[in-house]
C-alpha cells in the first residue's frame, strides 16, 4: 500500500489527526508536546484507495537532547520511506521558525506535500490558515481534527498525490499476534528491531522511550506473525500522571488482543516482583507466554554455561507458570533470536491445535482413576465426561456432579494432566466446570472476559 507519513512540529495535532482519520485512539493524544515518540502505522481506505498512515513525532530540527535527536531520526526514515507527506502546522499561532525549517527539509526530500493548517476551529482561525502559504508548499487545506471538518478535502487531496492504483497486495494476515512486554528499559524495543531488522522503536538508555503500542507485520521462516512492541509496564505507584498512564494501558490492552506475550526479563536483575506482575497479566488473559531473559551478553562466561540453574530459578519465581518455555537472548547483539521466534510460533500452535476426543477423555479419566478429587464434607466430586470447546485460549468442559465442589488444587492437576498428555508448553488452558444447569468457570480472570475460538475442523489433533 501507498504510505503516508504525517509529519510537523511537535504539538500541532498530527495524532489528533491521524487518530480521526482511523475513527479510534491509536496513538496517544495529549497536550504534552512530544507525546508521539515513535512512528505508528495504521491502514486507512478512502474512495477506493487504500494507504498506510504513518503518525511520527514531533520533528526538531535542531534538536537539544538525545531524545529529539532520536525523533529526528525517525521523521526522516518516515519521510524517506513514504509516497506521500502530510505536512501539518497549528493555524491559532500561525507559522514559527521550526514550521519553515520541516518544510524546508521537506522540499529537500522531493516527495509530494499535502499542506494542512490544523486546529481551525472558527472562522479566525480560517483565515490565519492561508498564512500557510508562505511556506511554499502550496495552498493549505483548513481542518479541525477534534470537530472532524476538512477532513474528506484533505483525504482527496493525498489521493491526487498517490501513486497510480497497480496491483496492490492483500491486506496482511494470519499469524500469530506477538507482543512484547516487560519493565521499562529491559530491551523490548531493542528485540523488536533486531526481529524486524530496522530501527522500528526509539532505542535509548532513557526509561520509558517506547511510549506507544505499535504494531509491524513480519514473516518468519515465510510464516506471517504482527509484532506489537509496548511501553514498559511499571508498577502502579510508579506510573506518573498523563503520558506515563496512557502507556501502561497500552501495554496491558497489547496484552489482551495478543495471541503470544514475549514477557522479557533483564539477565542482571530477574524476576524481579514487576515482572510477576507482568507475567501474571498474561496469564490471567489465558495467552500464550514465552519468557525471555534478555541482556544476556551482560552475564559473565561462567554465569552463561549455568542457563539451565538460571532458567530454573527464573520459573520457581514464576508460581503457577512451570509450562512456560525460557529462552536467552541479546538484542544487542542479536544472539538467541530464531530460537525465540520459533519458541513463539510453536507456542501459538500449540494453543491453537484441537485434541482428540477420545484421547482426552482417555488421558483424564486415567488421571482421575489415579488421583481421586478430594472428598469434602459436602461430598465428593464426581466427573462424568470432558471435552474441548474452543481454541485460542484451549479450553475444556468438565460435566460433574457438582462445580463448586473443585477444588483449586484439583483443577490445577487437571490442566497439568491435560498440559502433559498434548503439550500445551507455554499455554494457560482454560476449564469450565459444568453441573445441572449452571456452570462454574475456574481460572478465570477477574477483570476481564475471556473467550476462545471454536474448534475447526482440521485442526491439528493429538499432541503435536
Amino acid at each position: 500500500r501507498p504510505i503516508v507519513a504525517i509529519v510537523g512540529r511537535p504539538n500541532v495535532g498530527k495524532s489528533s489527526i491521524f487518530n480521526a482519520l482511523l475513527g479510534r485512539r491509536a496513538a496517544i493524544v495529549h497536550e504534552e508536546a512530544g507525546t508521539t515518540r515513535d512512528r505508528v502505522t495504521a491502514g486507512v481506505e478512502y474512495d477506493g484507495r487504500r494507504m498506510l498512515l504513518v503518525d511520527t513525532g514531533g520533528l526538531v530540527t535542531a534538536p537539544e537532547t538525545e531524545i529529539e535527536a532520536h525523533i529526528a531520526a525517525q521523521v526522516e526514515a518516515a519521510v524517506d520511506g513514504a509516497d506521500v507527506v502530510l505536512l501539518v502546522t497549528d493555524a491559532r499561532p500561525g507559522l514559527t521558525p521550526p514550521d519553515h525549517d520541516v518544510a524546508a527539509l521537506l522540499r529537500r526530500s522531493g516527495k509530494p506535500v499535502v499542506l494542512v493548517a490544523n486546529k481551525v476551529d472558527s472562522e479566525r482561525h480560517e483565515a490565519l490558515a492561508f498564512e500557510s502559504q508562505q511556506l511554499g508548499l502550496g495552498d493549505a487545506i483548513p481542518v479541525s481534527a477534534l470537530h472532524h471538518r476538512g477532513l474528506d478535502d484533505m483525504l482527496e487531496a493525498i489521493v491526487r498525490h498517490l501513486p497510480p492504483a497497480g496491483d496492490e497486495p492483500e491486506e496482511h494476515v494470519g499469524g500469530p499476534q506477538i507482543a512484547i512486554v516487560g519493565r521499562p528499559n529491559v530491551g523490548k524495543s531493542a528485540l523488536a528491531n533486531v526481529i524486524l531488522g530496522t530501527e522500528r522503536s526509539i532505542v535509548s538508555e532513557v526509561p520509558g522511550t517506547t511510549r506507544d503500542a505499535i504494531d509491524t507485520p513480519f514473516e518468519f521462516k515465510g510464516e506471517p506473525g504482527v509484532l506489537i512492541d509496548t511501553a514498559g509496564i511499571r508498577r502502579r505507584g510508579a506510573v506518573q500522571p498523563g503520558i506515563e498512564r496512557y502507556s501502561v494501558l497500552r501495554a496491558v490492552r497489547a496484552i489482551d488482543r495478543a495471541d503470544v506475550v514475549l514477557v522479557l526479563l533483564d539477565a542482571t536483575e530477574i524476576a524481579t516482583d514487576q515482572d510477576l506482575h507482568i507475567a501474571g497479566e498474561a496469564r490471567e488473559a489465558f495467552k500464550g507466554v514465552v519468557v525471555v531473559v534478555n541482556k544476556w551478553d551482560l552475564i559473565p562466561e561462567a554465569g552463561r554455561r549455568e542457563a539451565r540453574v538460571t532458567r530454573k530459578a527464573v520459573l520457581s519465581r514464576l508460581r503457577f507458570m512451570s509450562h512456560v518455555p525460557v529462552v536467552f537472548t541479546s538484542a544487542l547483539h542479536g544472539e538467541g533470536i530464531e530460537m525465540l521466534l520459533r519458541t513463539a510460533f510453536d507456542v501459538h500452535r500449540k494453543r491453537m491445535q484441537e485434541v482428540d476426543r477420545s484421547e482426552l477423555t482417555k488421558a483424564v479419566m486415567n488421571a482421575i482413576a489415579r488421583h481421586l478429587p478430594p472428598v469434602q464434607a459436602k461430598g465428593s466430586l464426581k466427573i462424568y465426561r470432558v471435552k474441548q470447546e474452543a481454541v485460542g485460549p484451549p479450553t475444556f468442559v468438565f460435566y460433574c456432579n457438582n462445580p463448586d465442589r473443585v477444588h483449586f488444587s484439583y483443577e490445577r492437576f487437571l490442566e497439568n494432566t491435560i498440559r502433559e498428555a498434548f503439550d500445551f508448553e507455554g499455554t494457560h488452558l482454560r476449564l469450565e466446570f459444568r453441573g445441572r444447569g449452571k456452570s462454574h468457570v475456574i481460572g478465570q480472570s477477574r477483570s476481564r472476559g475471556v473467550g476462545g475460538r471454536r474448534p475447526q475442523t482440521g485442526a491439528s489433533r493429538g499432541g503435536r
